[in-house]
Protein backbone atom coordinates (compact mmCIF):
# COMPACT_ATOMS: atom_id res chain seq x y z
CA UNK A 1 0.00 0.00 0.00
CA UNK A 2 2.90 2.30 0.68
CA UNK A 3 4.11 1.82 -2.62
CA UNK A 4 0.83 2.56 -4.34
CA UNK A 5 0.85 5.65 -2.16
CA UNK A 6 3.91 6.76 -2.81
CA UNK A 7 3.38 6.08 -7.00
CA UNK A 8 0.10 7.96 -6.52
CA UNK A 9 2.15 11.16 -5.46
CA UNK A 10 3.53 11.39 -9.18
CA UNK A 11 -0.17 11.24 -10.83
CA UNK A 12 -0.23 14.99 -11.08
CA UNK A 13 3.19 15.62 -12.57
CA UNK A 14 2.30 13.17 -15.01
CA UNK A 15 -0.94 14.41 -15.93
CA UNK A 16 0.34 17.80 -16.59
CA UNK A 17 3.10 16.98 -18.60
CA UNK A 18 0.77 14.53 -21.02
CA UNK A 19 -1.45 17.65 -20.91
CA UNK A 20 1.85 19.71 -22.19
CA UNK A 21 2.84 17.37 -24.54
CA UNK A 22 -0.13 18.47 -26.64
CA UNK A 23 0.79 22.44 -26.18
CA UNK A 24 2.23 23.99 -29.52
CA UNK A 25 2.26 27.02 -31.40
CA UNK A 26 0.27 26.92 -34.68
CA UNK A 27 2.22 25.93 -37.55
CA UNK A 28 4.72 23.96 -35.22
CA UNK A 29 3.29 20.50 -34.72
CA UNK A 30 4.00 17.57 -37.17
CA UNK A 31 0.83 15.98 -36.48
CA UNK A 32 -0.99 18.76 -38.25
CA UNK A 33 0.76 18.37 -41.81
CA UNK A 34 0.44 21.01 -44.29
CA UNK A 35 2.24 19.64 -47.28
CA UNK A 36 3.03 16.51 -49.45
CA UNK A 37 6.18 15.32 -47.70
CA UNK A 38 4.42 16.34 -44.26
CA UNK A 39 1.76 14.24 -45.07
CA UNK A 40 3.47 10.95 -46.43
CA UNK A 41 5.75 11.10 -43.21
CA UNK A 42 2.15 11.72 -41.11
CA UNK A 43 0.96 8.30 -42.57
CA UNK A 44 4.16 6.27 -41.50
CA UNK A 45 3.53 7.68 -38.09
CA UNK A 46 0.33 6.57 -38.29
CA UNK A 47 1.07 3.11 -39.24
CA UNK A 48 4.27 3.04 -36.75
CA UNK A 49 2.30 4.20 -34.00
CA UNK A 50 -1.22 1.48 -35.28
CA UNK A 51 1.69 -1.45 -34.89
CA UNK A 52 2.81 -0.70 -31.70
CA UNK A 53 -0.55 0.08 -30.40
CA UNK A 54 -1.61 -3.51 -31.42
CA UNK A 55 1.20 -5.02 -30.21
CA UNK A 56 0.84 -3.82 -27.03
CA UNK A 57 -2.99 -4.83 -26.64
CA UNK A 58 -2.08 -8.29 -27.50
CA UNK A 59 1.04 -8.65 -25.44
CA UNK A 60 -0.70 -6.81 -22.67
CA UNK A 61 -3.76 -9.41 -22.77
CA UNK A 62 -1.16 -12.58 -22.52
CA UNK A 63 0.46 -10.86 -19.83
CA UNK A 64 -2.68 -10.19 -17.96
CA UNK A 65 -4.09 -13.85 -19.00
CA UNK A 66 -1.01 -15.24 -17.60
CA UNK A 67 -0.28 -14.27 -14.61
CA UNK A 68 -4.40 -14.60 -13.70
CA UNK A 69 -4.71 -17.75 -15.19
CA UNK A 70 -1.39 -19.30 -13.51
CA UNK A 71 -1.31 -17.53 -10.34
CA UNK A 72 -0.08 -19.35 -7.56
CA UNK A 73 -3.08 -20.58 -5.41
CA UNK A 74 -3.50 -22.73 -1.68
CA UNK A 75 -2.57 -26.39 -2.04
CA UNK A 76 -0.44 -25.56 -5.37
CA UNK A 77 2.53 -24.93 -3.88
CA UNK A 78 4.69 -27.59 -6.03
CA UNK A 79 2.47 -27.47 -9.13
CA UNK A 80 3.82 -27.38 -12.15
CA UNK A 81 2.32 -26.13 -15.59
CA UNK A 82 2.11 -27.97 -18.71
CA UNK A 83 6.16 -27.12 -20.62
CA UNK A 84 5.70 -25.41 -24.19
CA UNK A 85 9.16 -25.80 -24.72
CA UNK A 86 10.03 -26.96 -28.45
CA UNK A 87 6.45 -26.47 -29.39
CA UNK A 88 7.20 -25.62 -33.35
CA UNK A 89 3.74 -24.10 -34.10
CA UNK A 90 4.29 -21.76 -31.59
CA UNK A 91 7.82 -20.79 -32.06
CA UNK A 92 6.55 -20.27 -35.94
CA UNK A 93 3.96 -18.20 -34.55
CA UNK A 94 5.98 -15.52 -32.54
CA UNK A 95 8.90 -15.77 -35.43
CA UNK A 96 7.16 -14.99 -38.42
CA UNK A 97 4.32 -12.44 -36.66
CA UNK A 98 7.56 -9.92 -36.02
CA UNK A 99 8.49 -10.71 -39.16
CA UNK A 100 4.97 -9.62 -40.68
CA UNK A 101 4.67 -6.56 -38.89
CA UNK A 102 8.62 -5.46 -39.43
CA UNK A 103 7.60 -5.71 -43.80
CA UNK A 104 4.67 -4.02 -43.19
CA UNK A 105 6.74 -0.99 -41.26
CA UNK A 106 9.74 -1.15 -43.55
CA UNK A 107 8.40 -1.58 -47.12
CA UNK A 108 6.76 1.70 -46.98
CA UNK A 109 8.85 3.47 -44.84
CA UNK A 110 12.29 2.70 -47.37
CA UNK A 111 9.67 3.32 -50.45
CA UNK A 112 8.77 6.76 -49.24
CA UNK A 113 12.63 8.01 -47.82
CA UNK A 114 13.80 7.49 -51.20
CA UNK A 115 11.04 9.17 -52.73
CA UNK A 116 11.13 12.20 -50.28
CA UNK A 117 14.73 12.34 -50.56
CA UNK A 118 14.86 12.61 -54.06
CA UNK A 119 15.51 16.52 -55.35
CA UNK A 120 15.81 15.01 -58.86
CA UNK A 121 12.03 14.26 -59.52
CA UNK A 122 10.86 17.40 -60.96
CA UNK A 123 11.34 19.67 -63.95
CA UNK A 124 13.91 22.74 -63.23
CA UNK A 125 11.53 25.03 -64.28
CA UNK A 126 8.41 23.66 -61.61
CA UNK A 127 10.99 24.08 -58.58
CA UNK A 128 12.29 26.98 -56.42
CA UNK A 129 15.69 26.37 -54.79
CA UNK A 130 16.42 27.86 -51.68
CA UNK A 131 20.47 28.06 -50.04
CA UNK A 132 19.65 27.94 -46.35
CA UNK A 133 22.73 28.27 -44.04
CA UNK A 134 22.58 27.75 -40.41
CA UNK A 135 24.70 30.40 -37.97
CA UNK A 136 24.76 30.72 -34.54
CA UNK A 137 21.81 31.28 -33.90
CA UNK A 138 20.16 32.43 -36.89
CA UNK A 139 19.45 31.55 -40.46
CA UNK A 140 20.03 33.08 -43.66
CA UNK A 141 18.30 32.12 -46.82
CA UNK A 142 19.51 32.73 -50.45
CA UNK A 143 17.47 32.67 -54.10
CA UNK A 144 20.41 31.97 -56.40
CA UNK A 145 18.15 32.29 -59.27
CA UNK A 146 16.11 35.08 -57.87
CA UNK A 147 19.34 37.18 -56.91
CA UNK A 148 18.03 37.81 -53.63
CA UNK A 149 19.04 37.19 -49.53
CA UNK A 150 17.27 37.29 -46.51
CA UNK A 151 17.27 35.88 -42.94
CA UNK A 152 14.78 34.79 -40.67
CA UNK A 153 11.82 35.17 -42.84
CA UNK A 154 11.37 32.55 -45.50
CA UNK A 155 9.52 33.14 -48.28
CA UNK A 156 7.61 30.63 -50.65
CA UNK A 157 4.71 30.13 -53.12
CA UNK A 158 1.99 27.83 -52.10
CA UNK A 159 1.77 24.86 -53.96
CA UNK A 160 5.11 24.72 -55.49
CA UNK A 161 8.02 21.91 -54.81
CA UNK A 162 10.72 23.87 -53.04
CA UNK A 163 14.14 22.43 -53.31
CA UNK A 164 16.88 23.70 -50.12
CA UNK A 165 20.78 23.17 -50.46
CA UNK A 166 21.08 23.53 -46.51
CA UNK A 167 24.89 23.52 -45.05
CA UNK A 168 26.38 25.53 -41.92
CA UNK A 169 29.10 28.28 -41.17
CA UNK A 170 29.95 27.06 -37.66
CA UNK A 171 28.50 23.91 -36.15
CA UNK A 172 25.85 21.29 -36.78
CA UNK A 173 22.41 22.80 -37.00
CA UNK A 174 19.44 21.28 -38.24
CA UNK A 175 16.80 22.59 -41.18
CA UNK A 176 12.96 21.67 -39.23
CA UNK A 177 9.64 23.15 -40.35
CA UNK A 178 7.39 20.45 -38.45
CA UNK A 179 4.22 21.03 -39.93
CA UNK A 180 6.22 21.09 -43.81
CA UNK A 181 8.18 17.81 -43.42
CA UNK A 182 11.02 16.35 -41.14
CA UNK A 183 14.04 17.58 -40.59
CA UNK A 184 17.57 17.67 -42.47
CA UNK A 185 21.22 18.39 -40.53
CA UNK A 186 23.04 21.56 -41.68
CA UNK A 187 26.55 20.54 -41.83
CA UNK A 188 30.17 22.61 -42.00
CA UNK A 189 31.73 22.06 -45.40
CA UNK A 190 28.89 19.95 -46.83
CA UNK A 191 25.44 20.40 -48.93
CA UNK A 192 22.82 18.35 -47.47
CA UNK A 193 19.48 18.22 -49.75
CA UNK A 194 15.79 18.72 -48.10
CA UNK A 195 12.56 19.80 -50.64
CA UNK A 196 8.96 20.36 -49.02
CA UNK A 197 5.35 21.74 -50.42
CA UNK A 198 2.66 24.24 -48.54
CA UNK A 199 -1.06 23.20 -49.29
CA UNK A 200 -2.32 26.53 -47.86
CA UNK A 201 -1.09 30.21 -47.06
CA UNK A 202 -0.27 31.12 -43.90
CA UNK A 203 3.04 31.00 -41.37
CA UNK A 204 4.62 28.08 -40.68
CA UNK A 205 7.33 27.83 -37.51
CA UNK A 206 10.57 26.42 -38.15
CA UNK A 207 13.82 25.42 -35.96
CA UNK A 208 16.79 24.20 -35.47
CA UNK A 209 16.73 20.87 -34.46
CA UNK A 210 20.21 19.93 -33.44
CA UNK A 211 21.76 21.05 -30.20
CA UNK A 212 24.29 23.84 -31.12
CA UNK A 213 24.76 26.01 -28.23
CA UNK A 214 23.17 27.99 -25.63
CA UNK A 215 20.81 29.65 -27.56
CA UNK A 216 19.78 26.24 -29.34
CA UNK A 217 15.85 26.58 -27.84
CA UNK A 218 15.78 30.26 -29.23
CA UNK A 219 16.91 29.36 -33.24
CA UNK A 220 13.70 29.81 -34.61
CA UNK A 221 12.45 31.15 -38.26
CA UNK A 222 9.09 31.96 -39.94
CA UNK A 223 8.19 30.01 -43.30
CA UNK A 224 5.64 32.51 -44.92
CA UNK A 225 3.51 30.70 -47.69
CA UNK A 226 1.94 32.99 -50.23
CA UNK A 227 0.03 32.91 -53.13
CA UNK A 228 2.02 32.73 -56.29
CA UNK A 229 1.27 36.52 -56.83
CA UNK A 230 2.39 37.42 -53.84
CA UNK A 231 5.55 35.88 -54.03
CA UNK A 232 6.43 37.53 -57.02
CA UNK A 233 5.04 40.63 -56.06
CA UNK A 234 7.70 39.87 -53.09
CA UNK A 235 10.63 39.02 -55.64
CA UNK A 236 10.22 41.82 -57.42
CA UNK A 237 10.23 44.23 -54.48
CA UNK A 238 13.45 42.56 -52.89
CA UNK A 239 15.36 42.93 -56.47
CA UNK A 240 13.97 46.81 -55.94
CA UNK A 241 15.39 47.15 -52.68
CA UNK A 242 18.74 45.20 -53.33
CA UNK A 243 19.34 47.07 -56.42
CA UNK A 244 18.83 50.39 -54.79
CA UNK A 245 18.16 51.20 -51.12
CA UNK A 246 14.86 50.22 -49.20
CA UNK A 247 12.72 53.43 -48.60
CA UNK A 248 14.79 56.61 -47.41
CA UNK A 249 14.42 57.72 -43.69
CA UNK A 250 12.36 60.87 -43.48
CA UNK A 251 12.16 62.01 -40.38
CA UNK A 252 15.30 63.46 -38.58
CA UNK A 253 15.80 61.00 -35.88
CA UNK A 254 15.63 58.00 -38.44
CA UNK A 255 18.47 60.16 -41.01
CA UNK A 256 20.40 60.32 -37.84
CA UNK A 257 20.25 56.10 -37.21
CA UNK A 258 21.65 55.77 -41.01
CA UNK A 259 24.38 57.85 -39.87
CA UNK A 260 24.93 55.49 -36.92
CA UNK A 261 24.17 52.77 -38.49
CA UNK A 262 26.85 53.18 -41.65
CA UNK A 263 29.51 53.60 -38.76
CA UNK A 264 28.65 50.63 -36.48
CA UNK A 265 26.56 48.10 -38.19
CA UNK A 266 27.74 47.88 -41.74
CA UNK A 267 30.34 45.62 -41.21
CA UNK A 268 28.76 42.85 -40.20
CA UNK A 269 24.88 43.94 -42.21
CA UNK A 270 24.17 44.57 -45.64
CA UNK A 271 20.94 46.57 -46.27
CA UNK A 272 20.07 46.86 -49.99
CA UNK A 273 24.06 45.53 -52.13
CA UNK A 274 25.94 47.34 -49.69
CA UNK A 275 27.33 46.23 -45.98
CA UNK A 276 28.36 43.00 -45.22
CA UNK A 277 27.90 39.09 -44.49
CA UNK A 278 28.87 38.53 -40.92
CA UNK A 279 25.43 39.15 -39.60
CA UNK A 280 21.64 38.46 -40.81
CA UNK A 281 20.71 40.89 -43.99
CA UNK A 282 18.52 43.40 -42.89
CA UNK A 283 17.02 44.84 -46.20
CA UNK A 284 13.34 43.71 -45.58
CA UNK A 285 14.03 44.34 -41.37
CA UNK A 286 10.95 46.45 -40.93
CA UNK A 287 8.72 43.65 -42.84
CA UNK A 288 9.60 40.72 -40.39
CA UNK A 289 7.63 39.70 -37.51
CA UNK A 290 10.10 38.77 -35.32
CA UNK A 291 13.23 39.92 -33.51
CA UNK A 292 16.35 37.51 -33.00
CA UNK A 293 13.54 34.87 -34.38
CA UNK A 294 11.55 34.80 -31.77
CA UNK A 295 10.58 38.54 -30.03
CA UNK A 296 7.76 40.84 -30.60
CA UNK A 297 8.97 42.99 -33.26
CA UNK A 298 8.20 46.42 -31.53
CA UNK A 299 11.06 49.49 -31.23
CA UNK A 300 11.31 48.29 -27.69
CA UNK A 301 12.51 45.46 -28.13
CA UNK A 302 14.91 46.55 -31.01
CA UNK A 303 16.56 48.75 -28.32
CA UNK A 304 16.91 46.60 -25.89
CA UNK A 305 18.62 43.92 -28.41
CA UNK A 306 20.61 46.89 -29.91
CA UNK A 307 22.24 47.50 -25.90
CA UNK A 308 22.77 43.82 -25.02
CA UNK A 309 21.77 40.90 -27.46
CA UNK A 310 23.08 38.39 -24.76
CA UNK A 311 21.16 39.38 -22.33
CA UNK A 312 18.14 38.19 -24.93
CA UNK A 313 19.72 35.45 -27.00
CA UNK A 314 22.25 33.63 -25.06
CA UNK A 315 25.45 33.28 -27.03
CA UNK A 316 24.47 35.78 -29.63
CA UNK A 317 27.78 36.96 -31.80
CA UNK A 318 26.59 40.60 -31.73
CA UNK A 319 28.24 43.05 -29.69
CA UNK A 320 26.42 45.05 -27.45
CA UNK A 321 25.99 48.69 -27.65
CA UNK A 322 24.66 49.65 -24.59
CA UNK A 323 28.20 51.81 -23.34
CA UNK A 324 29.19 52.31 -27.21
CA UNK A 325 26.53 54.25 -28.13
CA UNK A 326 23.54 56.57 -25.71
CA UNK A 327 20.40 56.42 -25.51
CA UNK A 328 19.27 58.77 -27.70
CA UNK A 329 21.44 56.88 -30.59
CA UNK A 330 20.61 53.79 -29.98
CA UNK A 331 16.59 54.98 -30.40
CA UNK A 332 17.71 57.00 -33.75
CA UNK A 333 19.18 54.23 -35.01
CA UNK A 334 16.27 51.76 -34.07
CA UNK A 335 13.95 54.19 -35.98
CA UNK A 336 16.31 53.82 -39.00
CA UNK A 337 15.70 50.16 -38.45
CA UNK A 338 11.75 50.50 -38.98
CA UNK A 339 11.90 52.43 -42.64
CA UNK A 340 13.63 49.85 -43.44
CA UNK A 341 11.03 47.68 -46.13
CA UNK A 342 10.26 46.63 -49.41
CA UNK A 343 6.66 47.00 -49.48
CA UNK A 344 5.41 49.55 -51.72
Amino acid sequence: MKKWRHTLKFLPLFLVALMLSGCGKEGVSALKPEGDVAKEQASLMLVSLLIMVVVVLVVGFLFTYAIIKYRKRPGQEDYIPKQVEGNKKLELTWTIIPIILLCILAVPTITKTFALSDNNASKKSDVLKIKVTGHQFWWQFDYPDQKITTAQDLYIPVGKKVEFDITSKDLIHAFWVPALGGKQDANPGQTTHLWLKADKEGTYKGRCAELCGSSHALMYFNVKAVSNDEFKNWVKDMKAGTKSSPNKPETASAKQGEEIFKNNCMSCHAVGDKGGQIGPNLTNFADRENIGGFEKHTKGEVKKWIKDPESIKPGAKMPKFDKKLSDDQINALADYLFTLSVKQ
